[in-house]
């Protein structure tokens, strides 16, 4: 055999190469034919009576599966770039094999794994990545099974969940997972950024172009057991009837499905666990494949546990605004030591949990000694800044002038307490400065107002950002789609055009609501605390 030969294999075999001494690598490729095509060669393989002695029994079953990644990253057709409906991939291939455990030792260090392959019956899915273009391999578990029987017999994830046990948000995150790891190919979003808005060059990246998954901020009630010296609305609004409260569920399914994204419902208030119909329309959101997630205050193991019996929301947010007598000055007495007792019980029931502060001049010494304090408490603290709107008009706002050397005073601890969230949109203005790749800021994309998320008011209002009045329309009167589709939704979705062609605009854009706080026009006048030199 020629030495091109034997480099050829070597490349297609690394991991039997590693496996084998070299006396055993050399009587394997002198079993291997001097020329031959990879499917002629994987008959080979497959042949009982190709042996080699005394080489791992598992030794011809790795072959096969170095074999077929070589063969899906040769052979495997162009995969589509579009897809219309969640789809298989076209270059998955199922490969049944008498050893478990092979995937692990694929890898620079696979030859070392342990504990070593055993014999055991298993299928192994092998395709190309439709992200990277390299071929991929993993066992076949149960969830990727479930995932393939489920597209490659078109069950619905509702029609699933009513035979089986698994809800339907359970049965979508299954298909996700399929679909972020290239086993399934799925539709693209249709809630993309436009031209017209955002300066989309060549340097800006995808992810900051297209959202995946759509919030509805669901404010239920405006009732709430705190009355906080900031808060932006005390009005009297009508009260949600729990048929309008299923119909807008509806609405969301339908709006999700026309623009191929998940759907999370965020519930809030108010105080939303005072809502009258509050687990009803919790099971209504999960039983509709919605994720949920839970914008309120603490309170008692008696009244989370109905919860978990229904699903795991995946965050639980609270706010405290400093440490604990200014916090119970804003938010009421006591309520600093609930929330710290009410973190504990989270944490102890393994709900993911967030903590929010409203930024002022009055708190904002005490931001990095209370990130500190929830540094093994809780899982995320963020802060935004105070909007001057409601009774917030009533609070200082941070000094300008202080607010860049606050935030590299909270990047610089954030690096060492991993409990500290990077929500504000003008950290990546200190980031780019450093070369640093930019972050998500306030909503994933910079601001996301009206774009991957609304606020819904309990009597049907919709608003481009909760934080200030920012009225879109009523979903009593027209549909969600109607309403993200309307010029004024556009318009909030557009942001402020003074940062149309900053760099940065994919990724930061500002607040709006401080804007507006400070009495600017937010459609023209960029936020008053950027500090970029351009």
């Amino acid at each position: 055999m020629s030495e091109a030969l034997v480099c050829n294999y070597t490349e297609i075999f690394p991991v039997c190469r590693r496996v084998l001494s070299a006396p055993q690598w050399q009587e394997f490729l002198a079993l291997l034919p001097p020329a031959t095509t990879l499917a002629e060669l994987a008959e080979l393989l497959a042949d009982p009576a190709f042996v080699v002695p005394g080489v791992p029994l598992f030794l011809f079953d790795l072959a096969r599966l170095e074999l077929a990644l070589s063969r899906v990253g040769q052979e495997s057709p162009a995969l589509p770039t579009v897809v219309e409906r969640r789809t298989v991939n076209p270059s998955l291939q199922l490969l049944e094999v008498a050893w478990g455990g092979l995937p692990k030792l694929l890898g620079e260090n696979g030859a070392n794994v342990s504990p070593q392959p055993v014999p055991q019956p298993e299928v192994i899915l092998v395709w190309l990545d439709p992200a990277t273009g390299q071929g991929q391999a993993q066992t076949a578990g149960p969830e990727e099974l479930l995932a393939l029987k489920l597209v490659c017999e078109g069950i619905d994830p509702h029609q699933a969940a009513g035979l089986g046990e698994l809800s339907v948000a359970a049965i979508e995150e299954t298909l996700e997972r399929a679909a972020d790891k290239g086993i399934l190919l799925a539709p693209a979003s249709l809630l993309r950024r436009d031209a017209q808005s955002f300066p989309l060059t060549a340097t800006v990246e995808p992810r900051f172009l297209a959202a995946e998954v759509f919030t509805l901020q669901w404010h239920l009630t405006q009732v709430c057991d705190l009355h906080c010296k900031h808060c932006y609305d005390r009005s009297e609004r009508a009260p949600l009837s729990l048929a309008r409260g299923l119909a807008v569920l509806d609405d969301l399914l339908a709006f999700c499905q026309s623009r191929q994204v998940r759907g999370q419902v965020s519930f809030s208030g108010g105080n939303p666990l005072l809502y009258p119909h509050f687990l009803a329309l919790y099971q209504a959101a999960v039983d509709r494949g919605f994720s949920v997630a839970i914008l309120g205050n603490a309170t008692s193991q008696e009244h989370l546990l109905p919860l978990l019996a229904i699903e795991k929301p995946v965050f639980y947010q609270v706010s405290l605004e400093g440490l604990a007598e200014h916090n119970d000055f804003i938010r009421g007495k006591g309520y600093f030591a609930r929330v710290m007792a009410f973190l504990d019980l989270l944490r102890e029931q393994e709900i993911y949990s967030m903590v929010m502060l409203t930024l002022t001049k009055g708190n904002m010494a005490q931001v990095l000694p209370l990130a500190e304090l929830l540094r093994d408490r809780a899982d995320l603290f963020v802060f935004n800044r105070l909007a001057m709107v409601g009774e917030g008009s009533l609070l200082e706002s941070v000094p300008v002038s202080e607010y860049r050397r606050f935030l590299a005073s909270y990047l610089a601890a954030a690096r060492e307490n991993p409990s500290m969230g990077l929500k504000d949109n003008l950290f990546n203005v200190l980031r780019a400065e450093k070369g640093e790749p930019l972050l998500g800021g306030c909503a994933g994309f910079g601001c996301g107002a009206a774009f991957n998320f609304v606020s819904l008011l309990p009597d049907g209002e919709v608003h481009a950002c909760r934080k200030f009045p920012s009225l879109i329309g009523n979903i009593f009167s027209q549909s969600l789609a109607e309403l993200y589709d309307s010029p004024v939704a556009y318009q909030y979705r557009a942001g402020c055009q003074a940062c149309r062609d900053c760099r940065l605009r994919p990724a930061c854009g500002g607040c709006l609501a401080v804007s507006y706080g400070f009495g600017l026009d937010v459609f023209t006048q960029c936020d008053p605390y950027c500090f970029l030199e351009h």
